[in-house]
């Protein structure tokens, strides 16, 4: 298809276990290429989008992954021919990423409490057996977790104090199963989404359930902020994640907004370029 498109020969590099794809994207940087295409899920597009941010080397979504959130919020299907019809004859967007202090870039979203202790105790085996659905077990199992005592400031606003299950600092608002959690976000507006979901027991996660799915402007249990810059502190370690990648427990998560930082190939126009690849 490539070939077919009047593209060049692309470089082939492939990810490693010890690097999922920093290293490969700096060689493909250095390399000369005008776009990466990156064939796996969000923990691999989010490593490829980190050294791409503040470049002007776009980057291809080929979806293969478990969850390919970054793919669904923009459009980008996990047929290769479509993805690549994409990359070939799409549009170039210019799209905003996170970045968390200590942590790292998002382009997704960054979590604290519940949705990071869900991701971090679903086996690799599982995800690549059921894809996304192998997190309703592990997310089951945690329903009945102990909320956070928190406290969140928003810019430079005052501190806000909180009891909740988990913090979803966001940059696009749909979730696996085109669940629309933040349906406002936009992964071009500047700003992050923050969802702070605080369910006591197991009526008001379906109440929560219920609500996000019928689109409902307030569901019960769930608040919402925007802002550039969020941190979040809490009374005692708690696990984190960023795009469905486990970092490091904490009881701070301190993210930022990078605007309009990654060239992102989306669905658009059908006119192929010819880049190096």
């Amino acid at each position: 298809m490539l070939a077919a498109a009047g593209w060049a020969e692309p470089l082939w590099l492939e990810t490693t276990p010890d690097d999922p794809g920093c290293g490969m994207a700096e060689q493909a940087v250095e390399a000369g290429v005008e776009v990466v295409l990156a064939c796996g899920g969000d923990g691999t597009v989010m490593a490829v989008a980190s050294v791409l941010a503040g470049t002007d080397v776009a980057l291809a979504l080929i979806p293969s992954g478990t969850g390919n959130l970054l793919a669904t919020n923009v459009g980008v299907t996990r047929d290769v021919a479509a993805a690549l019809a994409v990359a070939t004859g799409g549009e170039r967007r210019r799209i905003d990423v996170g970045v968390v202090e200590d942590a790292g870039t998002f382009t997704v979203m960054a979590g604290m409490g519940f949705d990071a202790a869900m991701v971090g105790e679903t086996p690799d085996d599982r995800k690549a057996r059921f894809g996304w659905v192998a997190y309703v077990v592990t997310g089951l199992r945690n329903l009945r977790r102990r909320r956070m005592r928190l406290r969140i400031r928003l810019d430079d606003g005052p501190w806000l104090r909180r009891r909740a299950s988990t913090v979803l600092v966001a940059n696009v608002g749909r979730l696996q199963g085109g669940i629309p959690l933040l349906p406002d976000a936009h992964v071009d507006d500047g700003w992050l989404d923050v969802a702070v979901l605080s369910p006591r027991h197991l009526t008001d996660w379906a109440k929560l359930a219920w609500g996000v799915l019928r689109r409902r402007e307030r569901p019960p249990r769930l608040e919402t902020f925007r802002a550039r810059s969020v941190e979040v502190r809490t009374g005692r370690e708690e696990p984190r994640e960023l795009d469905g990648d486990v970092v490091a427990p904490a009881r701070r998560l301190v993210a930022r907004v990078r605007p309009g930082a990654l060239l992102l190939c989306v669905p658009g126009a059908t006119t192929s370029r010819r880049p190096g690849v």
